[in-house]
């Protein structure tokens, strides 16, 4: 009979609204460890196998393994470009997940051993609690906590203690050498490389008796590219050309003939060397005609479609980094103009590419977004951007996707949509559901274009932008204007408590819960914060529980202070 366990689960998500950029940190899984998080509660699973020791290990049999990996002798070394095997860490008091800089302190990381003097500015421990493997009945916990000194500074209190598992199937006892790890593998030598190349190799390049013949087997006649293939423009004359965006060669500097591939999303960011009054007018890599007037041919035939670029968005950057979408026609252009012996305006400094294929490899459209701005003798060499992202335009819109079969799956997006009288309505589009701002790099809260985010179910996530104001007299309409872009278009009001909760069943969703209010004119509240907290428990059999989410809460929270006091600071960062 299926059971329901009472204990909650966290998932807390924030938007903040600060007058810096926030970023997000992302969680590392493994089976093997668990660390538990201080500031967002969440348990994190982690796994350090990478402490380099000075000597090299020497492999060992396994219990159980018939197969004897090769001993080195002592007059048969391992060969030296095989480099050093590392000795798998399973003390629970040297690991340390948040040390990630080498040599170097990580603040608020109270196990980080290159922490000295200044665990004494700590505010908190990042990592409160590293565990051992879970699957065992009895494993080490590490604990770290900080503590007040009688001159008010901190200190790291550490300890380690055995922690019995709840779990009704836990390891008892084990009898392998190597635990739950991978046993060591055989260090190459001269007198085994030949075996081992053999071993290792022969599924990646083939064997002698099968090579060739899967090509005449499996490949069949297309009219259209293949994964990989290099995509061809028409030129003036018609004549097929090579589609190239610039690339960083060996340094840093834009090398101009590298080849994009076709279903390989890629991003290009390069230097360019500039002499402001030869090159601003003239160079060919600074308009934004090189980028947008550009022919592809829609597959690798002879009698392929000419499928011309189209201009999705252009964005006129300021020197101070405001962006300002710019409306213009598919004809009309910016050219680059020299506006005084230091300064270039109207260059290139991002271009984006959206390519839409069919299912038989034909390339169907193509958009271009470009993003202009300035150029300053004191800001070169001038730094570009290129993407390239691909879609594939044919597949059915009526398809629904689920985030799980029936309990929610880690990583995949929330399942939102709208009540009506005849059920939930939800879009088809997996990003269509409850978002976050993108974080980007000094992104302006009232200003487009803004980027979103869907929020994925376990794990936690936090984003930002600037607010920047200038007029402060209407206090109700910045207050409104600032909400609906927090919260997104299409603002859900339900989410499924499963992954794939049924849109007939009302009872099966669960109502968002919100409460803010911008109030009137006189005490008008500028919403500086939102936050959603999701709870989730593990529902059904203890052998395979499903997550069900059972309360989402939104939590906005407004400013402190007054409008015109917010105004002040925005505008002196």
């Amino acid at each position: 009979m299926a059971t329901r366990e009472t204990a909650p689960w966290f998932l807390l998500i924030c938007a903040l609204l600060s007058f810096s950029i926030v970023n997000a940190d992302g969680n590392q899984t493994d089976p093997n460890f668990n660390v538990t998080s201080g500031d967002q509660n969440v348990t994190d699973n982690f796994t350090d196998t990478n402490t380099a020791t000075p000597d090299y290990t020497v492999p060992t049999t396994i219990a159980g393994n018939s197969e004897e990996p090769v001993q080195p002798t002592a007059g048969d070394l391992p060969l030296p470009v095989s480099g050093q095997l590392l000795t798998p860490v399973t003390d629970v008091g040297r690991l340390c997940p948040c040390d990630v800089q080498g040599s170097a302190c990580d603040i608020n990381c109270c196990c980080d051993e290159d922490c000295g003097e200044e665990v004494a500015l700590f505010t908190s421990c990042t990592v409160q609690t590293v565990s051992g493997n879970k699957q065992l009945c009895s494993s080490a916990v590490a604990s770290y906590s900080l503590a007040t000194t009688v001159d008010g500074h901190s200190e790291v209190q550490s300890s380690v203690r055995k922690e019995t598992s709840n779990n009704v199937f836990c390891i008892q006892s084990q009898n392998r050498f190597d635990g739950l790890s991978h046993p060591s593998p055989a260090l190459p030598t001269d007198s085994n490389f030949d075996s081992l190349f053999q071993k290792f190799t022969s599924f990646a390049f083939g064997s002698e008796v099968n090579s060739g013949q899967m090509a005449t087997d499996m490949l069949h006649e297309s009219n259209g590219y293949q994964f990989g293939d290099q995509m061809e423009t028409a030129g003036q004359s018609g004549e097929r050309k090579m589609f190239t965006l610039p690339a960083p060669g060996v340094t840093t500097e834009c090398v101009e003939a590298s080849p994009a591939a076709f279903l390989k999303d890629e991003r290009r960011v390069c230097s360019r060397r500039v002499v402001m009054e030869q090159d601003c007018e003239s160079m060919a890599a600074l308009n934004m005609d090189t980028y947008s007037n550009i022919q592809l041919f829609s597959g690798k035939n002879k009698d392929a479609a000419v499928v011309p670029a189209v201009r999705a968005a252009v964005i006129v950057e300021s020197v101070s980094g405001t962006q300002t979408e710019s409306e213009m026609s598919q004809g009309e252009s910016l050219s680059p103009v020299l506006l005084n012996a230091d300064t270039c305006a109207n260059v290139v400094l991002k271009a984006e590419y959206l390519i839409k294929y069919s299912s038989a490899g034909e390339i169907r459209s193509v958009a271009v977004s470009l993003v202009l701005g300035f150029v300053q003798e004191s800001s070169l060499p001038l730094k570009q951007e290129f993407h390239i992202s691909y879609i594939q335009q044919d597949v059915l819109p009526d398809v629904v996707r689920f985030s799980g079969n029936p309990g929610y799956v880690v990583g995949l997006p929330l399942v939102s949509g709208s009540k009506t009288s005849d059920g939930i309505v939800r879009s088809v589009n997996p990003r269509e559901t409850l978002s976050l701002l993108a974080t980007a790099e000094d992104q302006d809260c009232l200003r487009g274009p803004h980027r979103r985010s869907p929020i994925l179910f376990g794990q936690d996530a936090v984003s930002g932008c600037v607010l920047r104001l200038a007029d402060v007299s209407n206090c109700s309409l910045v207050s409104q204007q600032l909400l609906d872009i927090l919260r997104g278009p299409n603002y859900p009001e339900y989410l499924a408590s499963f992954g794939n909760s049924p849109q007939n069943n009302p009872l099966d969703w669960v109502q968002l819960k919100n409460g803010f209010s911008p109030g009137d004119a006189q005490s008008c509240t500028i919403p500086m914060s939102l936050h959603f907290e999701i709870e989730w428990i593990k529902y059904g059999s203890l052998v395979n529980p499903q997550s069900q989410i059972v309360s989402v809460r939104e939590i906005i929270q407004g400013n402190t202070s007054s409008l015109v006091r917010l105004s002040f600071i925005a505008n002196e960062k």
